[in-house]
């Protein structure tokens, strides 16, 4: 028996695309499965994670719905009770065509976290937020990367700072991807296997303090 339900929310980073072809990452490979294998029977993952999806950013270019603040509130809903919710979100933000830059992001990421602590959740209990800052963009050979431009590399290299601000503001748990994993140069955003692996494998322990009620970061 589980004893304590999270939820991993975020983009292809979390959904798992593979940076060669586009396809997913094999289930076992994906950052949300290694942890929930980590954690065993003391807690159980359910991973949400959406091609393109931003914190609070509509984008019409797409057929689903990747505004992350719309969304959110429905997925609390349906995975009621939550002992902890983990959001790394925010690459998609700095598209220029979305928002661009880091600002907006952090305001987005603010955002997610205010409907996580103000849902009406059955129990009346709010989870605990851990805030993750993504692995940074980075150079890439090939031709029409939107992510892989010098001023999103830039921004994507500013998030930690600026989520770690945040979450001593909201008090929040904080964990850097970019500590752990790197981009693939194939496209210059998304991870090969054992790069969301380490992602995973990483936050076993930090999860299984903050499942304890351990310190924040």
């Amino acid at each position: 028996m589980y004893t304590k339900t999270i939820l991993a929310f975020g983009d292809s980073l979390t959904w798992g695309h593979h940076p060669e072809h586009g396809r997913r990452h094999p289930y076992d490979d994906l950052w949300p499965s290694v942890l929930d294998a980590g954690l065993g029977v003391q807690g159980r993952v359910l991973s949400e994670g959406l091609g393109g999806r931003t914190t609070a950013f509509d984008d019409d270019t797409a057929p689903t719905n990747r505004n992350g603040v719309k969304i959110l509130p429905t997925l609390l809903g349906s995975h009621d009770p939550l002992d902890l919710v983990i959001i790394m979100l925010g690459t998609n933000d700095l598209k220029p065509f979305i928002c661009g830059d880091v600002l907006g992001a952090t305001a987005g990421m603010r955002r997610l976290v205010d409907i996580v602590r103000g849902y009406s959740y059955s129990s009346g209990l709010a989870p605990a937020v851990l805030i993750m800052s993504p692995p940074h963009c980075c150079k890439t050979t090939k031709t029409g990367g939107t992510l892989s431009s010098a001023g999103c590399i830039a921004e994507s290299q500013k998030l930690a700072t600026a989520y770690r601000s945040l979450a001593i503001e909201k008090n929040c748990f904080f964990f850097d991807a970019a500590s752990v994993a790197v981009a693939s140069p194939v496209d210059g955003v998304h991870l090969d296997a054992a790069n969301t692996r380490a992602i995973g494998t990483a936050l076993i322990p930090v999860v299984e303090e903050i499942l304890r009620g351990g310190p924040h970061d």
